[in-house]
């Protein structure tokens, strides 16, 4: 009753009733998923307080292994992140890079472009106009 209620009154704001519905289903999911995660945490302290306390030298050593090796795999999926990121950084710092060789060879056509303007400027018998074209300075834009 909750979903056509609401499905009914958000009709106008949220499109269509299958998206009311997948939209319903996906916060559903998301709450619940957060729910068991928390049940299994405070679970698995309370189970590890009580089993630690009785665990012989051989098991605790065997969870020990299990553990470090828990760490490796996590240590091993932060490193691969890591160069991932130094890989997509050096592709970007490349890519700008060529784009800022290209942008100067912009520049520098536009200001080989305008040399020709000002000479033909000081050749003129109007000086009014002189100090009105200036080169182009890449520094001041």
């Amino acid at each position: 009753i909750e979903r056509y209620k609401k499905a009914n009154s958000d009709t106008s704001n949220s499109g269509t009733v299958a998206e009311v519905n997948a939209q319903y289903y996906q916060q559903e999911s998301s709450k619940l998923r957060q729910q068991i995660s928390s049940l299994q945490n405070s679970n698995s302290r309370s189970l590890v307080r009580d089993s630690v306390s009785t665990m012989t030298l051989r098991d605790l050593k065997q969870l020990e292994g299990r553990l470090e090796k828990g760490i490796a795999k996590i240590r091993a999926r932060k490193n691969e992140l890591m160069y991932a990121e130094v890989e997509y950084m050096q592709k970007r710092e490349m890519e700008l890079q060529n784009d800022n060789i290209y942008l100067r060879s912009k520049v520098s056509e536009n200001e080989r472009g305008q040399q020709p303007v000002n000479m033909m400027a000081s050749g003129s018998a109007s000086s009014e106009y002189d100090h009105m074209v200036s080169p182009y300075d890449s520094r001041n834009f």
